[in-house]
C-alpha cells in the first residue's frame, strides 16, 4: 500500500537520502511513523496514531461502546428507574456507580459473572458493600428489564447486616453541652431545635421556612419518602425561631444569605459542634433519634412516634429500642417494689391479727 494513499501521511528523504514518514495533521502533534509503509509496524503505527488524532463525538467514549458496562450505567442514569430515587440516594449511587465505572466500564455487561459481584463484596466493609449491593442491583434490575442482561447477576445475594446501631442518639447532657455553648438567637441553637423537635431528616429541615408554618402547624413533605406531615409547632422550636434572624425562604441560611445544600450544611454543623467540644459521634441526624427517644420515654406508642416523623413501624422500633427497654426495665422495678410492699403489709396485717385475737379473748374474761 502506498503512503500516498494513506490520509496525514507526510513522505520525504532527509539530507543523509533516508525515507522519512510522518502523520501530519493541522491541529496535532507531528508524529513519525515506524517501519516501512504497508508493513505490519507502519499500518500499526499509522492506526494507533489516526485513533489518537481522530476527536471524540460528544458524549461518545471509548468505554461507552455498546453493550459495555459503561454505555449501560450511562443509560440507567437517564431512565425513569434512577429519577424516581429520591433524597441523597441519586447522588450516592452515582458515586458508587461512577467508581464501578471507572475501573471496569470497558467490560461487556451482558457477560458480568455472579462470581466477580461476590468477590468485589469480599473486598469491602459491611456497610460499603450493602450500599454498593444496592447501588450495582438496581443498575442491573435496569438492564435485565430493558434486556441488556439475560439474568440478574445480583440475585440472591446477600450482605451481612453491619453490626452498628447506626448514628449515636444524642444524650440529655450532649443537648445540653450544645445549647449551653450556642444560647437562643443563634443560628447553631436554631438548627439543633429544628433537628430535635421536628425529628426530621437533614434534607428536609434545610428546606423549612416561615411558609412551611401555617396556624402553628408544620407542613411538611420529606424528600426522601415524599410522605406529607403535619406536625404542630412545639414551644420551644417557635422561641428558637422567633428569637433568630431567618431567611425569606427557609430559616437556615449561609453567610450570603443563600439556603444551605445538604452536605455544606452538614459541615457547618460539625464545625458548632467541635465548638462546643462534642465528639465526633454526634451528628446532626443523632438529633432526630434523639426526639424519638423523648417520645419512647415520655410513653408514647409506636403509631404516635411514626406519626411524628414519617418512619416506618420497623425503624422507630429500631430507634427506640434502648429507650423502651429502660422504660421497660423501670415500669419492671416499679412492679416489683410495690409486690414487695404489699406483701410486708399483709405480713404485718397478719401478725396483728394472730395478736389480737388473744387480747380480745383475755379482755372478755377480765370484764
Amino acid at each position: 500500500m502506498s503512503c500516498l494513499r494513506l490520509k496525514y501521511v507526510h513522505a520525504f528523504v532527509d539530507h543523509d537520502g533516508r525515507p522519512r514518514h510522518y502523520f501530519r495533521r493541522k491541529g496535532f502533534k507531528l508524529t513519525p511513523l515506524p517501519g516501512v509503509p504497508g508493513s505490519a509496524e507502519f499500518m500499526a503505527g499509522y492506526q494507533a496514531t489516526l485513533d489518537a488524532a481522530t476527536p471524540v463525538e460528544i458524549g461518545a467514549t471509548k468505554r461507552s461502546r455498546p453493550g459495555s458496562l459503561s454505555a449501560a450505567i450511562a443509560a440507567y442514569y437517564s431512565s425513569l428507574e434512577f429519577r424516581a430515587l429520591t433524597g441523597g440516594t441519586p447522588a450516592k449511587r452515582r458515586a458508587i456507580l461512577e467508581t464501578f465505572r471507572e475501573q471496569h466500564g470497558d467490560k461487556p455487561v451482558r457477560l458480568l459473572p455472579r462470581k466477580f459481584i461476590v468477590h468485589m463484596l469480599s473486598t469491602m466493609k459491611p456497610h460499603a458493600a450493602r450500599n454498593w449491593l444496592k447501588a450495582v442491583r438496581g443498575l442491573m434490575q435496569f438492564c435485565l428489564a430493558h434486556e441488556m442482561i439475560g439474568d440478574d447477576p445480583t440475585l440472591g445475594i446477600k450482605t451481612k447486616v453491619p453490626k452498628s446501631d447506626g448514628h449515636h442518639t444524642w444524650t440529655e447532657d450532649e443537648i445540653a453541652q450544645f445549647e449551653a455553648a450556642h444560647q437562643i438567637g443563634t443560628k447553631a441553637h436554631l438548627a439543633l431545635a429544628l433537628g430535635l423537635y421536628t425529628v426530621q431528616r437533614r434534607g428536609d429541615v434545610v428546606r423549612m421556612g416561615r411558609q412551611h408554618i401555617r396556624d402553628g402547624w408544620l407542613h411538611v413533605r420529606q424528600q426522601k419518602t415524599g410522605k406529607p406531615l403535619e406536625l404542630p409547632v412545639r414551644d420551644e422550636l417557635q422561641a428558637a425561631i422567633d428569637a433568630t434572624p431567618c431567611g425569606h425562604l427557609t430559616f437556615l441560611i449561609t453567610k450570603n444569605g443563600k439556603s444551605y445544600g445538604a452536605d455544606d450544611f452538614s459541615d457547618q454543623f460539625r464545625k458548632w459542634c467541635d465548638a462546643a467540644g462534642l465528639p465526633q459521634r454526634c451528628t446532626f441526624h443523632g438529633l432526630r433519634k434523639a426526639g424519638c427517644r423523648r417520645f419512647a420515654e415520655a410513653g408514647c406508642s409506636a403509631n404516635e412516634i411514626s406519626a411524628w416523623s414519617g418512619q416506618s413501624l420497623r425503624e422507630v422500633e429500631r430507634y427506640t429500642k434502648a429507650a423502651d427497654q429502660a422504660r421497660l426495665a423501670q415500669a419492671a422495678m416499679a412492679r416489683t417494689t410495690k409486690a414487695r410492699e404489699q406483701s410486708r403489709t399483709n405480713v404485718v396485717k397478719r401478725d396483728r391479727a394472730r395478736v389480737s385475737k388473744p387480747l380480745a379473748t383475755l379482755g372478755k374474761k377480765a370484764g
